[in-house]
């Protein structure tokens, strides 16, 4: 049984969610939209963690910390609240979560938009993560992959030892990854004492450790300071410490995972909970309008008041691509 009472949940909040345009948008991300059973991703993931951790700590921006605080506030959950003036990357934000923490507690570092079922096999992760965390190592969490997924990274592993981290492949490369069996997908979940995360961040990329310490020691009730956070360099916590450390495990975990960062893997689990589709395979996201498709199948349509999306399922991964272009020639549509 986990001893939760030296465990702090760390909340990032940081995603835009820019593949889920035009659901997604910087005023509302996709870690809040209620769509999920009534429940937004950010709600499911501070309940699923409840009788894990004591305390419930967020990492959030400028822009997305009100919609924490209303969701904490509806459920009743205390929390320490650290408030980015800027998004500075994974690097910082666990950083700073760690300088916020007692150098012996533990932290579970979670996304806040990921769906996750089968509760046993999950507290079961956490477990042996936990004990591996209790021993010094820094240790994250590898999904046991149930097909040749592009849209993810893959960590190469023999038993708990990782051999390397590697970015999101081409479909070919996916299919190798699964055929030799050592492969998990990179969930971008972690446990560590906070002291020896920042000791091997202070190792391995003493810039943004020294950075962000003077960042956090400038702090006002939580809120950091916008100047000095810009020479913070902007990196991912992969990059900075778990490529480069000896002491990472990786937790091989069981449960049935997703990030829900395409279309592609909404739409299936919108599936799984009965949302409908026709018999091609189209779905509507976003409105209660009849809605015929004639001529297509797999096809997603979004809906939303200002924008809708029509899509293929598979080529759910260019709307990052459609993203950037609105970022040049029509901002609006992304607020």
């Amino acid at each position: 049984m986990i001893n939760k009472n030296s465990i702090t949940h760390v909340i990032l909040t940081g995603g835009v969610g820019s593949r889920l345009w035009p659901l997604s948008r910087k005023s509302q991300p996709k870690q809040y939209l209620d769509i999920f059973d009534g429940k937004s991703l950010f709600e499911m993931t501070v309940d699923r963690n409840r009788n894990i951790a004591d305390k419930v700590m967020v990492v959030g921006n400028i822009d997305n910390c009100h919609l924490s605080r209303n969701i904490l506030e509806k459920t009743n959950t205390e929390y320490i609240d650290i408030i980015e003036s800027t998004p500075r990357n994974t690097a910082a934000a666990i950083a700073f979560a760690a300088f916020a923490a007692d150098p012996d507690d533990i932290l579970t570092v979670t996304p806040s938009d990921h769906i996750i079922d089968d509760m046993e096999a999950y507290e079961a992760a956490i477990e042996e993560a936990v004990e591996k965390a209790s021993q010094g190592y820094v240790v994250t969490f590898g999904i046991v992959p149930t097909k040749p997924e592009t849209g993810y990274g893959y960590i190469e592993r023999n038993g708990d030892d990782v051999i390397s981290f590697r970015e999101k492949p081409n479909q070919v490369s996916a299919r190798d990854f699964i055929a030799k069996g050592n492969f998990l997908w990179n969930s971008g979940m972690f446990c560590f004492k906070a002291g020896v995360l920042l000791e091997e961040l202070k190792a391995f990329h003493p810039e943004v450790y020294n950075k962000s310490k003077l960042v956090w020691e400038s702090n006002t009730n939580g809120n950091l300071d916008l100047d000095l956070s810009m020479d913070i360099p902007s990196i991912s916590i992969d990059y900075a410490v778990m490529e480069r450390s000896k002491k990472i495990k990786v937790v091989s975990a069981q449960f049935a995972w997703s990030d829900l960062g395409s279309f592609e893997s909404v739409y299936d689990y919108l599936v799984t909970i009965g949302h409908k589709v026709d018999e091609n395979g189209n779905m509507v996201i976003g409105t209660n309008n009849y809605t015929a498709f004639i001529g297509v199948k797999n096809t997603i349509f979004v809906s939303t008041d200002t924008a809708n999306l029509i899509l293929k399922k598979e080529l759910s991964q260019d709307v990052k691509s459609l993203y950037g272009k609105l970022e040049r020639e029509n901002p609006e549509l992304l607020e």
